[in-house]
C-alpha cells in the first residue's frame, strides 16, 4: 500500500515540474505575442500578464510586413540554410559512415577530437575569422556564413551519425555484397535508408542553428540588403528608441518557418536521436 501511494505521489510531483517547466519554456513566446498584439501606446502603459482581444491589433504585424525588407531578409536566411543543412548533411553522412566502417588507429581521437572543436565558443574564432575572410574578399559574402555554419556543425552531426550506423549491423551490407552489389551500393541501398531517421535529425539540428545564427552574420554582413532575418530584427532598436511591438512582431514572423520544420519533422528528430544513441 505505501508502496502505491509513493508511486502516485512520484507521478503527481513528476507531472507538476513537467507542466511548470513547460509553462517557463512557453512563456517568452507567449510574451513575445503579446507584445506583438498590444498597440503602441498601450505597451508602456501595460503592468498585466494578459491582453484583452478587444485591445490586440495587428498594426505591428502590418507595418513589418509593409517595410519590404523582411521578405529579403527570409530570403537571404532561407539561402543560407538549405545551401549549409545541404552541405552539412552530406558530409556528415559520409564522414560517419567512414568512421564507423572504416576502423585505424586514429579513429577514437578523431571522435575526440570532433566533440573538442564543437566545445569552442563561436566568440574565440570570430577575430581569426574575420581577418582571413577580409584577405580573402569573404566580408558582406554569404559564403563566409556557409562555410562557418558547416564548420560548426559538421562536428556534432557527425558524432551523432556515427552512433547511428555502429547500431546497424555490418552483416546486412555483407548479405547485399554476396547478392552482387558493391560496397557503395550495399552503402546506399541497404545501410542510408535505414539511416534516414538519423539523417532527418541532423538537417533538422543543423536547419535550427543555421536559421538562428547571429554572432557571425552581425560580424561578417554589413550591407542591410545582405542581412539574415536574425540581424535585420535588431534593426528595430535604435539608440535613443526601441520599437519594441515591431521587434516582437519580426521575431513572430521568424520563428514561424522553425515551428513549421519542428512539428512537420518532429517523429523524424525524436527517432534519430534516441536510435543514434543506442549502441548496439
Amino acid at each position: 500500500m505505501k508502496n502505491h501511494t509513493r508511486k502516485e505521489v512520484g507521478t503527481v510531483v513528476n507531472v507538476l515540474v513537467l507542466t511548470f517547466c513547460t509553462l517557463l519554456l512557453l512563456f517568452p513566446l507567449y510574451w513575445m505575442l503579446v507584445t506583438a498584439l498590444t498597440p503602441k501606446s498601450d505597451l508602456l502603459n501595460n503592468t498585466s500578464l494578459f491582453i484583452s482581444f478587444s485591445r490586440m491589433t495587428l498594426a505591428n504585424i502590418k507595418k513589418i510586413l509593409s517595410d519590404g525588407q523582411i521578405f529579403t531578409w527570409f530570403k537571404n536566411s532561407g539561402l543560407v540554410t538549405l545551401i549549409s543543412t545541404a552541405i552539412s548533411v552530406t558530409v556528415s553522412t559520409l564522414a560517419a559512415y567512414s568512421m564507423s566502417r572504416f576502423r585505424y588507429k586514429a579513429n577514437n581521437a578523431f571522435g575526440f577530437f570532433l566533440l573538442l572543436v564543437r566545445m569552442l565558443p563561436e566568440s574565440l574564432l570570430i577575430v581569426p575569422l574575420y581577418i582571413i575572410f577580409s584577405k580573402i574578399g569573404l566580408i558582406d559574402s554569404h559564403l563566409s556564413l556557409i562555410i562557418c555554419d558547416v564548420a560548426f556543425v559538421i562536428p556534432f552531426a557527425v558524432w551523432m551519425l556515427k552512433g547511428f550506423f555502429d547500431s546497424i549491423p555490418y552483416s546486412l551490407e555483407e548479405s547485399a555484397q554476396i547478392d552482387g552489389c558493391t560496397m557503395v551500393q550495399a552503402a546506399r541501398l541497404v545501410v542510408i535508408p535505414l539511416t534516414l531517421p538519423g539523417v532527418a535529425s541532423v538537417a533538422i539540428y543543423s536547419a535550427i542553428l543555421n536559421w538562428s545564427e547571429y554572432l557571425f552574420s552581425r560580424t561578417f554582413i554589413t550591407d542591410p540588403r545582405n542581412w539574415m532575418i536574425t540581424v535585420g530584427i535588431t534593426s528595430y532598436m535604435g539608440e535613443h528608441n526601441i520599437i519594441w511591438g515591431e521587434i516582437m512582431a519580426a521575431a513572430a514572423i521568424s520563428i514561424l518557418p522553425i515551428i513549421l520544420v519542428f512539428v512537420l519533422l518532429s517523429k523524424y528528430l525524436i527517432s534519430g536521436m534516441t536510435a543514434g544513441a543506442v549502441k548496439g
